[in-house]
């Protein structure tokens, strides 16, 4: 599934999070399609990286306010003595510099949507007068006397827990109410294993375009890390990850080697000397024989398969006291036990 679903215009929107094919993904796109339309404050919550000002795109699109203007303002790169003046403008003369009367960003997307992200950065002093702004419906600029009416939708976002923020009495209770009439939370990358390799394909698409490049693949050994990795940075990495490899790659297709993972797991290779009881080295188990003596050209899968066989069994095929045994995530469980034909 793209964005090129009804209601959705994928043209415009930066490439990051394209695809909902992952369970997980797919109850993301049915919730954004259920708020979209309304005209409520919306809280999106996630990590760095999952793509949370997309989502808040996504949802001024399937708004009424889709032909408004869309502004998106990161609160953590205002500076703290402008945050003010940058939200809600101010008139000439208000402070040194202000040779001139300047709208601020609630004014820009008046019949629009305003995209506060990382909102739990503004200063506390600040957090009271957008409070006041959303209750009244009206702001003034700095140094101005005359109250403006506004009409913006407001979708607010933070990678921090917002909740955790009021207990700590860093975030006001009541503007957090006031901003999660609706939330949506967007899984992280390792939580929505299947939509990993699409991406992937997406940006070596995108990538492969710009550098001028012919069609280029993964090799099954670099989906297989893809897919293994555990994507701290979510999407944001992955994408950095693909144009990486297609800079440095060689070959037909990206491999395993082209892949800049941190602690990558590499797949076994086969040795050019048969691997029997007589050759093998001091210490090695002579249990996993049977696999060298197969002559599969994938040990690497083998071995991986039964392990996860191996974890399941073990756990009598229950899957969440499986995936906390092997260190991973439901989904992911989910995703490798039908690779492996164990689901």
């Amino acid at each position: 599934m793209t964005f090129d679903s009804p209601g959705f215009h994928s043209q415009s929107i930066r490439a990051s999070a394209v695809v909902f094919e992952d369970p997980a993904s797919r109850q993301l796109y049915e919730r954004i399609g259920r708020i979209g339309p309304s005209e409520a404050t919306v809280l999106v919550a996630g990590e760095t990286g999952t793509g949370k000002e997309l989502v808040a795109r996504l949802l001024h699109r399937l708004s009424p306010r889709a032909a408004r203007p869309f502004i998106a303002i990161n609160c953590a790169a205002l500076p703290e003595n402008l945050v003010e003046s940058e939200l809600f403008g101010h008139e000439r003369g208000a402070f040194t510099g202000a040779v001139s009367a300047k709208r601020g960003w609630f004014e820009a997307a008046q019949h629009g949507t305003l995209f506060l992200d990382e909102i739990g950065d503004l200063p506390l002093s600040m957090q009271v007068k957008l409070l006041r702004v959303l209750q009244e419906r009206e702001i003034s600029r700095v140094g101005g006397r005359s109250a403006i009416p506004i009409d913006v939708r407001i979708i607010a976002a933070s990678h921090v827990n917002l909740e955790g923020a009021v207990r700590a009495g860093r975030f006001r209770e009541d503007l957090y109410f006031r901003l999660n009439v609706a939330q949506i939370r967007v899984p992280a990358l390792r939580e929505r294993p299947a939509d990993i390799l699409p991406l992937a394909g997406h940006f070596l698409k995108m990538y492969g375009e710009r550098l001028r490049m012919r069609s280029i693949g993964l090799s099954p050994a670099a989906e297989r890390l893809l897919i293994a990795y555990a994507w701290p940075g979510n999407i944001r990495e992955l994408e950095n990850v693909i144009h990486h490899a297609l800079l440095v790659m060689n070959g037909e297709a990206i491999g395993p080697t082209d892949l800049n993972l941190p602690g990558q797991r590499m797949p076994m290779e086969a040795s050019h000397m048969p691997l029997t009881q007589e050759t093998a080295p001091p210490g090695f188990d002579a249990a996993l024989l049977p696999l060298f003596e197969s002559g599969a050209e994938n040990l690497y899968d083998l071995v991986e398969a039964k392990l996860f066989q191996a974890a399941y069994e073990y756990c009598h095929r229950n899957q969440l006291q499986t995936a906390k045994l092997l260190g991973i995530t439901r989904n992911i469980l989910r995703h490798r036990l039908k690779q492996y034909g164990l689901l």
